[in-house]
């Protein structure tokens, strides 16, 4: 009887700057993005890497990607809710602080 066993590989990383270990092209790369940031203020430029083996599609790697980002809108959310929430206890009951 054969035994099977599946191998597979996911690499992730984001990063929202050039490491020291940058090659010229790469920091020139994340000068653009730095500029295009302060050109389009407000947002904030991230790089995404990923190695998956086996391949997956380009598609369910986006759809993914998208749900990743839905979360993280909920997880903002929450947080700015509890920011607006101590930001009126502080002001309202500003002993409970002290």
């Amino acid at each position: 009887m054969a035994v099977y066993k599946p191998e597979w590989r996911c690499l992730f990383s984001v990063s929202d700057a050039a490491e020291e270990s940058s090659t010229w092209k790469e920091r020139l790369a994340w000068r653009l993005r730095a500029f295009a940031d302060r050109l389009d203020s407000g947002g904030r430029t991230l790089k995404i890497d990923y190695c998956i083996s086996p391949d997956v599609s380009r598609e369910d790697i986006d759809t993914c990607l998208g749900k990743g980002f839905e979360v993280t809108q909920g997880l903002l959310t929450q947080l700015a809710h509890q920011a607006a929430c101590e930001h009126i206890m502080r002001d309202a009951k500003a002993e409970l602080y002290d």
